[in-house]
């Protein structure tokens, strides 16, 4: 199918299966698609938790109360949510790590082209730290760029999902402990299979705003 068709034809999952199971190669392609989605500067400032077991998804609901409670079955209920994080500090021993493992990968052959991209990175993490908004704003932006791999892959996958902003960050941060950690909890995503007779949206139509409205031609 040809990606524009996938665009297309998925939707956001507003209900699962909860007897459906993703299998391990499909919980494999999650994984890749997760760690191989591009960031600035390739800082990669992120972290995704996977939860699978009941147990896992019972901890990720402790951001679906109260004013998020509904969207607790859709966490409980998918067969995968991953937790997508955003790191609120990048020191020097983190940035050496991406560093070292992009010189392991054969990405940077000369200590010169080694160097460059260190003090580039570097400079990047520097400016947003120094920013008004902080470092924060700058990480999260690269998490959503991951977030669009994950449902764009999990469509080309026949996988359903459902990107979740609707929950107590605070909540499902302490759960996870996520301030010990440097992350804090962006957006969640419950995969699976919907349950299409429970599932509102899977009959509606798409709806979106017509070319000439989001697009400029310039």
């Amino acid at each position: 199918m040809h990606i524009v068709d996938l665009t297309q034809q998925r939707k956001t999952t507003k209900a699962f299966d909860p007897a459906h199971q993703l299998s391990q190669e499909e919980v494999s392609a999650i994984r890749a698609l997760l760690r191989m989605s591009p960031s600035s500067t390739n800082a990669q400032p992120w972290h995704f938790f996977l939860a699978s077991t009941e147990s896992g998804k019972a901890k990720v609901a402790a951001g679906a109360s109260g004013d998020f409670a509904y969207n607790e079955p859709k966490i409980k209920n998918a067969s995968l949510v991953v937790v997508m994080c955003a790191r609120t500090r990048m020191d020097d021993d983190y940035l050496r790590q991406v560093l070292e493992q992009e010189i392991k990968d054969g990405r940077l052959a000369t200590a010169e082209a080694q160097a460059n991209q260190h003090k580039v990175r570097s400079g990047y993490v520097h400016k947003h730290e120094q920013s008004q908004v902080g470092l924060l704003q700058w990480s999260a932006r690269q998490v959503y760029i991951a977030l669009g791999f994950l449902l764009l892959g999990a469509a080309e996958m026949g996988i359903d999902a459902c990107p979740i902003e609707g929950f107590d960050a605070a909540a499902l941060d302490n759960a996870l402990n996520l301030q010990a950690q440097g992350l804090t909890s962006q957006v969640l995503v419950a995969l699976g299979r919907s349950k299409s007779d429970q599932d509102f949206n899977a009959g509606l139509p798409k709806s979106r705003l017509a070319e000439s409205v989001v697009i400029t031609e310039l």
